[in-house]
């Protein structure tokens, strides 16, 4: 595939972050080149000070084959990737970082500790995963959910992937995201039940059940994106042709809808889990180093917007 050279969109982002302090971050098994390279070119960039957890012999290895530079970033050793994902949960659970990361284990491996019940990282909410989208044919970032850890969503689930979302978005900078609800059509039908939920969530978020965001929906893609599209089936909508964030029906919809975006649109992506005690950086080992750093940055800009609330004032 070509080269992704990106639209300057993520770079937007970098520079939101620059003047705040590294925020730290356990980095689960990061045992291949790009994993690690990832973690050391987001450290390089200001952006976490990196906790390496996984068999420290294997990490200077992997150092060392790929010409990268560990400097001060301090290991933790662990026998193997299961156990890697329990102590940079374990790391997290302690107050010893405010971000995970995946590193080179499967995302189930790193979901599983997260998830455990008595030594995970459960909040009250639903976790979910976000893809941050740079689409060159877009005019800024565009946020796909989920498409990566909720299958079938049920309502209930839907209102906390899209106040995830949302919550998200504030925190990168949106002042109040518009949300689309994507469904096949624009109507609310029986037949379809992706219709009948969005358009409960629009009411939802009408009565404060979901907060921070404009959502509309059920909305198709075209009328989505396009004001003209939208204006076209008569839908006047303050989301259509400049949504922050996209909500699909299920993760079958999402994956293909991100996927599509990446492959014909020439989109890079950065990936994050929300819901959980700490935002989690968990990219593709296809990644570009460029889509990591990326990651990162939106997740410590995430990280700092947990903060506010606690903070004076």
């Amino acid at each position: 595939m070509t080269q992704k050279t990106g639209t300057g969109k993520y770079e937007e982002l970098l520079a939101r972050c620059r003047g705040l302090e590294p925020v730290v971050t356990a980095v689960a098994h990061p045992c291949d080149g790009p994993s690690l390279a990832g973690a050391i070119e987001s450290a390089a960039q200001g952006l976490i000070r990196p906790i390496l957890v996984g068999p420290a012999a294997r990490i200077r290895s992997v150092a060392a084959a790929h010409g990268l530079d560990l400097g001060s970033a301090e290991i933790v050793d662990a026998a193997h990737s299961h156990d890697s994902a329990a102590r940079a949960v374990e790391i997290v659970r302690q107050g010893g970082a405010e971000l995970l990361m995946k590193g080179s284990l499967h995302t189930d491996e790193l979901l599983g500790a997260v998830l455990a019940r008595d030594s995970g990282m459960r909040t009250g909410r639903r976790v979910s995963h976000v893809f941050i989208m740079d689409v060159p044919t877009y005019h800024k970032v565009l946020v796909v959910t989920d498409a990566a850890i909720n299958i079938a969503p049920t309502l209930e689930d839907k209102v906390d992937i899209c106040q995830n979302a949302i919550d998200l978005a504030i925190g990168i900078g949106v002042a109040r995201p518009k949300v689309a609800i994507l469904a096949a059509v624009e109507t609310v039908t029986s037949k379809m039940p992706a219709t009948i939920d969005a358009a409960a969530l629009c009411k939802m978020a009408e009565r404060g059940q979901i907060m921070g965001g404009i959502l509309d929906g059920p909305l198709a893609f075209d009328n989505a994106i396009s004001r003209e599209a939208a204006l076209t089936k008569g839908i006047d909508s303050e989301v259509a042709g400049d949504p922050d964030i996209l909500v699909v029906p299920d993760l079958e919809a999402g994956n293909i809808l991100a996927k599509l975006l990446s492959f014909l649109a020439n989109a890079d992506s950065a990936g994050l889990v929300l819901g959980a005690r700490v935002p989690i950086i968990l990219t593709s080992r296809s990644d570009s180093i460029r889509s990591r750093v990326a990651s990162a940055a939106v997740a410590m800009l995430a990280a700092y917007a947990r903060r506010r609330p606690s903070e004076p004032g």
